[in-house]
């Protein structure tokens, strides 16, 4: 089992990450809003900054993402792009997976249930390059 560490932790939310098969998970439990999203921008800069490539940003804590949270998921995307990054989501939520799917992104993102079935198979090398471009219909 991975050892969990709190990056962010306040009333408003805790952000926490762990290491699995490659994968870093950024943990994010509470409203991502605009009070919550430069916490949460400035916790994947301090990971590039430490070595981190690959993430999945596990949103299944949180309950309710605005019009901030999907910016600054953009901003992420572009931050890791320019790392040679790569970027998966988790979210169980299906009034959340709603606004992914009316936004497009269920197109450009992968999802996943959990940071479980997100990590099964480790980082392959290709990240980002198919971004802003949808991904190729299965």
């Amino acid at each position: 089992m991975a050892m969990r560490t709190t990056i962010i932790e306040n009333r408003c939310m805790v952000v926490s990450y762990d290491v699995m098969n490659g994968w870093t998970v950024l943990h994010v439990a509470g409203e991502v809003d605009i009070h919550t999203t430069p916490m949460i921008r400035k916790a994947v800069a301090q990971l590039l900054d430490e070595g981190h490539r690959h993430f999945v940003l596990d949103l299944c804590p949180a309950p309710f993402v605005d019009s901030m949270g999907l910016g600054m998921i953009v901003a992420i995307t572009k931050r890791l792009q320019s790392h040679q990054g790569s970027l998966r989501i988790t979210c169980a939520d299906d009034r959340l997976l709603r606004v992914f799917r009316v936004c497009g992104w269920r197109e450009v993102y992968r999802f996943y249930d959990s940071p479980e079935e997100a990590t099964q198979l480790a980082p392959s090398g290709c990240g980002l390059e198919y971004w802003p471009r949808r991904l190729a219909r299965s």
